[in-house]
């Protein structure tokens, strides 16, 4: 068995993009993805307990300030304690003081759960990323060693098995294996990595569910993935939104009326005879300003933002949480967003006199020199829809073997039996033709206008051809589109439910990108999108 490349003076390249499909259904039966996020709510008792010195710490007069109402009910706090310890028989000025003291902790205590839980979720992280234990390969890589993931650097090679944690983020070079990358994306759906094309990235922290692969570590020690995370999370700034900065003002407002209002309480409760001790003052103040809200506005803001890092979207202030519910428009770019970001056989298409399994036949013997994730679609095709077993390049003898490459665009093999060779040939329209051409074949009429109508639709043409003692003939059209992701017309029609307007943003040409839409279930679209009209989209919607 032999391997070569035909020449063409046709230069071209087709896509080579992440295929969907898994080369192998070898899943651990019951399994089910390992989030990493953490648990627990306001009250579980081990958050309040580890929150409590942080509240403490929130006493700080300097940290007090910023909440007016909260300043007030501290000073109350301090005014009605004093009192209360120059007559310590007074029962009554104890139990105002023990509720004040209680009110302003609980208001520090609610903050500081909020903010705990974003701790609590960069140490997680931290963890994944610290205990990693890495089976590092020597240099001739025949040895294995065990080091902490921290310690590897970029060009090591690890082993990961099924169970292991990837250590770091690398390129897979050898082998192909089930990832679970829910910890990191929060997709609980496990994903393919192999060596070579666009599904080797694997990223620290993620779980490797089956067979064996070989990763070489591409990042440097702290400016892996997870350390970003754990940046991001620690770090996010909690900026006030415009509603909170209104609610602040007004809050003031009222603390600054009802505080005149009982001061002035005290002349006239003198003149009619009854007057009115401090503490009496001070608890009838705090009854009457807006403590609650006071005390619950920031821990309102955090906990929004962690309940966005619960399921994985990091909101870098809580200014972005409260614009999100003011959107009435989501303008959303295709590739990769609404599509897979591939191209993918959709069906094939014979021409007069051939049948669908004798088409099928020929696109799957001739893609398996073809290691473009397209290639592989087509052998994933035949296999599902016509029950053709997947063969492999080894399997057929004197078989003569042409691999796709950019300036051909063509794969397909030479077969030789019983002295006859039968040669067959799949790949772009214009580079199939002219080798049916060059052959002395004809192009059957079908053919050309069946890639033409794939091509009106905004899919992608290929033609399948063969040589044998017929002479040289189409086959018919393999169709390539890009494929929709799984529910998302579903996605977009609660959107519009919700009364927000969907628009996709795409570079692609106006036929490819109604075509997309419909199947997709947009309002509306934009094609041939340079940035600049990308930019005058969002300044004319907002």
């Amino acid at each position: 068995m032999t391997t070569r490349t035909e020449k063409q003076e046709e230069p071209g390249s087709m896509s080579t993009i992440t295929p969907t499909r898994a080369p192998h259904q070898d899943l651990p039966s019951g399994h089910k993805p390992d989030s990493g996020r953490v648990g627990g709510g306001l009250f579980d008792p081990k958050q309040l307990l580890k929150s409590f010195p942080d509240a403490v710490k929130k006493l700080d007069p300097r940290v007090m300030i910023k909440s007016p109402v909260m300043f007030v009910v501290l000073v109350g706090s301090v005014v009605t304690t004093v009192l209360a310890a120059l007559d310590p028989t007074d029962w009554f000025g104890w139990a105002i003081a023990a509720w004040l003291w209680l009110t302003t902790i609980f208001a520090n205590l609610a903050e500081a759960v909020a903010e705990g839980r974003g701790k609590a979720q960069a140490d997680t992280l931290r963890k994944a990323k610290t205990d990693t234990v890495a089976r590092r390969l020597s240099k001739d890589g025949r040895a294995e060693e065990q080091v902490p993931g921290t310690d590897l650097r970029i060009g090591d090679l690890v082993v990961c098995e099924a169970g292991d944690i990837v250590p770091g983020d690398g390129d897979v070079v050898e082998g192909v294996a089930s990832v679970d990358e829910s910890a990191i994306t929060g997709e609980s759906a496990p994903v393919i990595r192999e060596s070579g094309g666009d599904r080797s990235a694997v990223t620290g922290g993620t779980k490797v569910l089956s067979d064996r692969i070989v990763i070489k570590i591409t990042t440097k020690p702290g400016e892996t993935f997870i350390d970003r995370m754990i940046a991001l999370v620690e770090g996010a700034a909690r900026q006030k939104t415009p509603n909170e900065i209104a609610l602040n003002i007004l809050l003031a407002s009222l603390t600054i009326v009802f505080l005149l209002a009982v001061v002035t309480l005290q002349p006239f409760a003198i003149y009619a005879g009854a007057k009115q001790s401090m503490i009496v003052l001070t608890a009838l103040l705090v009854c009457l300003i807006p403590t609650t809200i006071g005390a619950l506005l920031s821990a309102i803001g955090i906990a929004g933002m962690d309940r966005l890092v619960q399921r994985n979207v990091l909101a870098m202030s809580g200014r972005a949480v409260e614009a999100a519910g003011d959107v009435s428009t989501l303008l959303l770019d295709k590739t990769g967003t609404i599509t897979l970001g591939n191209r993918q056989a959709a069906e094939f298409v014979p021409v007069t006199g051939v049948t669908e399994a004798e088409l099928a036949d020929a696109a799957q013997l001739s893609s398996l020199a073809d290691e473009t994730p397209e290639g592989r679609s087509v052998v994933v095709l035949a296999k599902e829809k016509y029950g053709l077993r997947e063969r492999h390049q080894g399997e057929l003898e004197h078989a003569e073997w042409v691999s796709f490459t950019a300036q051909t665009r063509m794969s397909g093999v030479d077969i030789s039996e019983k002295g006859e060779t039968r040669k067959v040939r799949k790949g772009a329209t214009g580079s199939v033709l002219a080798w049916v051409t060059e052959r002395g074949g004809q192009v059957a009429v079908d053919a050309d206008r069946t890639a033409n109508k794939i091509s009106e639709v905004g899919g992608t043409p290929l033609l399948v051809a063969v040589e044998d003692d017929k002479g040289a003939r189409v086959l018919g059209v393999i169709h390539l589109k890009d494929v929709v992701k799984e529910g998302m017309r579903e996605r977009f029609d609660e959107l519009r439910r919700m009364g927000i307007k969907t628009v996709m943003i795409t570079g692609d040409n106006p036929l490819t990108a109604k075509a997309i839409a419909e199947e997709a279930g947009v309002d509306d679209f934009l094609a041939e999108a340079t940035p600049e009209d990308k930019m005058a989209l969002i300044k004319r919607e907002q």
